[in-house]
């Protein structure tokens, strides 16, 4: 498959596109579920729309816990088919449609009864891993039994009187915005028409039946008119908001529960593995992630601003509380890196307790040419999105008479992904060749894949791009060049929050490099230095609003904070 680039040519021409002719499908939201539904309905042969009203991923995820895994909590719910459903798109993402992006990671399961406990759990475990093999793909190593040496020989950070013994399983993460974005530039590669920043602000309709959508381009502040013989909302927890532009009835209601994590550096915690932990509410994650640790997660209701979920103090002390729990050398707020919180879209149940709602998925089709779909988890998205086309499937066939081909998307790789075990076999050479190291290399094969090989050749023509950022040292110039010109980004907080992770790995949350990542992408974008001191200035302003909330001590104080820092709006 040719990598067709994200770039602000691009944009425009898909922009233009999307105005003079009517589309097959048009998705609304960039995040996992719209870009997998426009992927899904480009590789049926469909003519797609993909409008995102801010950044790609910029809402639930990029703001996950990083896991793509089959819920192990869900056995004990007895929810056995989203269980399977779940292990079986895990195994699809690392053995074909994205290896680059999502690879195993092992998890201890620290066990605190002698006994029933182990016997409890281990079936559970057990079956788990059952599950995993008889989807037949992905498979990973089974789990296995630790007494409480072996457990802390893997962990020495645990208590020793934390744990009897323990179990080792397997689970996969994935960088959930980068992921999210490879999806979109696959979709444009297969001739989906794609744009960021391109909010809709009205669904046009003939009597009964919706026919397109009026789009406010935020970049140019211009309005187009989109037709579409059918449009998929796929807007996670704006669903209700976005349902009411088509003036239904909503088929069902979409509850917000937030999620809050903490970064923390990798030396603050001696463990090779990662750590599931139970608490009173949920469960508690400390993951892997690089040179880091991501915890969390929190799970509250919430229902003030979707756009920017804030994380309080109490939200960071139950974190810190509940790891401190198990840690020999307690975590403070001095070791906290990043902060990031994000929101779950929900369907709304009769339980008013969030953690009880359901993960599952609906796809509705409430009034002739719009389909909408929500809930259901990050690991699933593929089935959302190919459960949503479907759907609108049945309306282009109702409506057209035409006959349109079923899912391709579990045998569809994503850019990046063909070749890229050969790649990785081959990142001593490519060391040699580039002039960078070899760990260099392999940490841009585990962002990149084999598009690697594009920024290489970026760094062959100016070597100044080989060169590692300042004051973020673990990525290259390049990568903020090739975010703007191939990836999409259009302002310096997409490059710094989703295409890198610096806002949440380094203590200053990416302000040390703000200037010089203005630099690179006013090259690419054409900022002025007027344009390139607002985007500074707003970056600044985001980092100091969202330090303010995180000292607050409800979400009310919290989210006031953070709306100090609105979103970042270019100069006309």
């Amino acid at each position: 498959m040719r990598s067709v680039p994200l770039s602000p040519q691009r944009r425009e021409d898909s922009l233009s596109a999307m105005a003079d002719t009517e589309l097959d499908v048009l998705v609304i939201g960039g995040g996992v579920v719209g870009t997998g539904a426009a992927l899904d309905a480009a590789t049926r042969g469909l003519s797609v729309g993909l409008v995102e009203a801010r950044d790609f991923a910029s809402g639930t995820s990029s703001r996950s816990s990083k896991l793509m895994h089959g819920g192990l909590r869900y056995l004990e719910m007895l929810d056995f088919a989203l269980v399977a459903e779940a292990l079986k798109e895990r195994g699809l993402m690392i053995d074909k449609i994205a290896p680059h992006l999502v690879r195993p990671v092992p998890f201890l399961y620290p066990l605190t009864h002698r006994g029933w406990e182990r016997f409890y759990v281990g079936s559970g475990v057990a079956l788990y891993d059952a599950m995993s093999r008889i989807a037949g793909t992905g498979d990973v190593p089974l789990h296995k039994h630790l007494t409480r040496r072996g457990a802390r020989k893997l962990a020495p950070a645990l208590r020793k009187d934390a744990l009897v013994g323990a179990l080792r399983y397997y689970d996969a993460q994935v960088d959930d915005a980068r992921h999210t974005m490879f999806i979109a530039r696959t979709a444009a590669a297969y001739g989906a028409h794609v744009a960021n920043r391109a909010r809709v602000v009205e669904l046009s309709r003939e009597g009964e039946r919706v026919t397109g959508a009026v789009v406010h381009d935020l970049e140019s502040d211009r309005r187009i008119t989109v037709r579409a013989r059918q449009i998929v909302n796929a807007t996670g927890v704006w669903t209700d908001d976005t349902q009411g532009l088509a003036g239904q009835a909503r088929p069902f209601h979409v509850r917000a529960s937030k999620g809050v994590h903490l970064v923390v550096p990798k030396d603050r915690i001696r463990s090779s593995v990662g750590m599931i932990l139970r608490t009173e509410k949920s469960v508690l994650f400390v993951i892997p992630w690089g040179r880091h640790w991501i915890i969390g997660t929190t799970d509250t209701d919430w229902e003030l601003d979707k756009a920017h979920p804030a994380a309080s103090e109490a939200d960071i002390d139950y974190i810190l509380t509940h790891v401190n729990g198990v840690l020999e050398k307690p975590l403070t707020r001095e070791d906290v890196e990043g902060v990031y919180a994000g929101l779950r879209p929900l369907l709304a149940g009769e339980s008013d307790a969030t953690s009880k709602l359901s993960r599952e998925h609906a796809v509705s089709h409430p009034a002739p040419g719009l389909v909408v779909v929500a809930g259901g988890k990050y690991t699933t998205y593929r089935v959302m999105a190919k459960d949503a086309v479907d759907e609108a499937v049945h309306g282009l066939e109702a409506h057209n008479g035409r006959r349109v081909p079923a899912s391709v998307t579990e045998d569809v790789p994503l850019l990046g992904a063909e070749g890229y075990h050969a790649a990785w076999n081959s990142r001593q050479l490519l060391a040699e060749r580039s002039g960078l190291h070899e760990a260099r290399i392999e940490s841009l094969l585990e962002r990149y894949g084999t598009l690697v090989h594009e920024l290489l050749d970026m760094v062959a023509e100016d070597p100044s791009l080989g060169e590692p950022l300042s004051g973020a040292a673990d990525h290259l110039r390049v990568e903020i060049v090739y975010a703007a010109s191939h990836e999409g980004a259009r302002h310096v907080d997409d490059a710094l929050t989703r295409r890198t992770r610096l806002s949440i790995e380094t203590f200053d949350r990416g302000v040390g490099a703000v200037e010089e990542v203005a630099d690179l992408m006013a090259g690419v974008l054409g900022w002025s230095d007027e344009q390139k001191a607002v985007e500074i200035e707003h970056y600044r302003a985001r980092v100091q609003a969202e330090r303010e909330s995180q000292q607050m001590p409800d979400d009310e104080t919290a989210d006031a904070a953070r709306l100090g820092a609105p979103d970042m709006v270019p100069l006309s």
